[in-house]
């Protein structure tokens, strides 16, 4: 298997429960290459936010290896950013104070980085909103200020756990295409991107955003598929219309569930 910027080798997870093991994942192998943006699908429980929290060196595997830029993850790594399904902004801080706590939990002073986090929520369309608490701000816009908060630091792998889930299904695709825009898919060569782990339980979102979706079985969790998502970029609204990007909704419904019914809803 080629190497990538992540690079898991038979990974499994075993837990401990008080009824006996639960086998949560087994025999994940899969690479990542620097700057793709790969989302993994699956239905509830198959150990997707435990593999991104094995990828992050939160939680230890219980078999098989993961390097992360080469390096084996033995510990929590410190160059990611990571957004989880809620923002988790602390509710007595000014939203500038939340995007700038990376910088206090690295033990950097945060005014040294203080310009950067106010040119990040510029970019997030958050201008003038960062003396607000985030009571005052709408669930998309706190997710934005989560957003920023996780690229504070510029780290070089950013890891997403349903971060839209939450939202209504307008404010949803307004947060795809802010993403896909911070990423950087218009100006940005793609190996200078960051490279984006993604979760998500919706076929037409990992299609819309991903270079390539991982397609994830029941309990215990093991690759089903790994499909590339070969449609131009940048991604349009308009594109969710075409015939090839329905083609790929289905194929993935198909990988993930063993239908083959035409007109099972997505």
């Amino acid at each position: 298997m080629a190497k990538g910027l992540i690079d898991l080798e038979q990974v499994g997870m075993t837990y401990q429960a008080a009824s006996g093991p639960v086998e949560a994942l087994a025999g994940i192998s899969a690479s990542i290459g620097a700057g793709e943006f790969v989302s993994l699908v699956g239905p509830s429980g198959c150990g997707k936010s435990t593999l991104l929290r094995i990828v992050a060196g939160l939680r230890p595997a219980t078999s098989g290896t993961i390097t992360v830029a080469g390096r084996a993850v033995t510990q929590p790594i410190p160059d990611i950013g990571m957004v989880f399904q809620a923002p988790i902004l602390l509710k007595w801080r000014s939203i500038l104070e939340n995007v700038l706590l990376p910088a206090e939990l690295a033990g950097k002073d945060p005014r040294s980085l203080r310009s950067r986090a106010e040119q990040l929520l510029e970019m997030a369309g958050l201008g003038g909103f960062g003396a607000k608490l985030p009571r005052e701000l709408s669930g998309g816009m706190q997710q934005r200020a989560a957003l920023c908060r996780a690229l504070l630091l510029d780290p070089p792998l950013l890891l997403m756990d349903e971060p839209f889930g939450a939202l209504d299904a307008m404010t949803r695709d307004d947060m795809a295409l802010e993403l896909l825009r911070i990423w950087g898919e218009k100006d940005v060569a793609r190996d200078a991107r960051k490279t984006v782990l993604f979760v998500t339980h919706s076929i037409p979102e990992a299609v819309f955003l991903s270079d390539r979706v991982i397609v994830m079985s029941a309990r215990p969790g093991r690759i089903a598929a790994d499909l590339r998502i070969d449609l131009p970029r940048p991604r349009t609204v308009e594109l969710r219309a075409t015939e090839a990007f329905g083609k790929l909704n289905l194929e993935i419904f198909r990988a993930l569930t063993g239908k083959t019914v035409v007109g099972t809803a997505l």
